[in-house]
């Protein structure tokens, strides 16, 4: 009973999408030159349900190239109507195209001069008459089976509203970079999916020091490479140990004579260390769980091969991170 009512659900809502495909026409085409044309932001307006939708249409919109900004009927009416200037087109999203609180507001937007693109169900509502372009989201029924609940209606409205965007997406000519500009979460789940031999620092880039430097000369090599750590190693590239900005404070603050003493007599041993042919997801997760921003990287010889720090696994000024 409930796979078959599920499956009734879902085939429902497939047919109220399927059906707007033979009804798109001049009317859709006209709301893209609109918001083409529109030198300032799309605002989407809906209350309920069809809110909802309005909200989640304007994130995509955003994210894909396209300025949106979602107001609220109710607080348009009590002074957000203020945001909106002359230039912006508006959306407004009603199934019935009835809705008292956001008719009430088109008035508002015509004195104002402002494009008005309805996305409703009934082409003949004082939406729809009122509106420059009508998109027809209407649906033969709701997948509820009282028919009360908006499901089959706001699946199609959502769609619709991907369709704007993927149409707005292409004719401006929206590229992969300009996405991941709009999403520095996705740029870090990227860079996050390399290995770390592709994001460390190698060669005279990374800061070492043998286990018989004096302290002054390991604060000279911190400083030349500006990593925030140096690294103790032996002849054979073994790490024997690590300095970091960190310790060096606590060390000036709590020892006397540090300034005549060697670094093996003041390193921390056994530093945290990574593979190099693992992940930089790897990477961070070791930093995270150790509280470290630096990590060594070493052959699977346990030899030293690079050094990775936070901002090579993050992009310097891209993001800010707390450990």
């Amino acid at each position: 009973m409930s796979l078959s009512l599920a499956k009734e659900v879902l085939q429902t809502e497939a047919d109220g999408i399927l059906a707007m495909i033979d009804r798109l026409d001049h009317n859709f085409e006209q709301a893209i030159s609109l918001i083409m044309a529109c030198p300032t932001r799309v605002i989407i307006t809906g209350i309920g349900k069809s809110g909802i939708i309005g909200q989640k249409i304007a994130a995509t919109l955003n994210s894909t190239g396209t300025s949106s900004f979602f107001l609220h009927p109710v607080e348009a009416m009590h002074g957000d109507l203020g945001i909106v200037s002359t230039d912006d087109v508006i959306l407004a999203i009603s199934n019935s195209g009835e809705t008292p609180e956001l008719n009430m507001l088109l008035p508002n937007f015509k004195r104002r001069g402002n494009q008005l693109i309805a996305m409703t169900g009934n082409s003949n509502s004082t939406l729809a008459r009122t509106a420059d372009a009508v998109l027809d989201v209407s649906v033969k029924r709701e997948a509820c089976p009282l028919g009360l609940a908006p499901t089959a209606s706001t699946t199609a409205t959502l769609a619709m509203g991907d369709a704007l965007a993927v149409v707005l997406l292409n004719l401006k000519q929206f590229k992969e970079s300009d996405f991941l500009r709009n999403h520095p979460g996705g740029t870090l789940g990227d860079r996050l999916k390399v290995k770390v031999e592709e994001v460390m620092l190698t060669g005279n880039k990374v800061p070492t020091v043998g286990p018989n430097t004096s302290f002054p000369e390991a604060l000279t090599e911190l400083n030349e490479k500006n990593i925030g750590a140096v690294l103790i190693v032996s002849e054979q590239k073994n790490i024997l140990g690590i300095l970091t900005d960190g310790d060096i404070r606590r060390l000036v603050v709590k020892s006397s004579g540090i300034f005549t003493k060697t670094v093996k007599e003041v390193m921390t041993v056994s530093p945290k260390t990574i593979y190099a042919d693992l992940l930089a997801a790897d990477a961070l997760s070791i930093m995270q769980r150790h509280e470290v921003t630096v990590l060594a990287v070493v052959n699977h010889e346990q030899q030293l091969i690079g050094i990775l720090h936070l901002h090579d696994l993050l992009g310097k000024g891209e993001f800010r991170v707390l450990i």
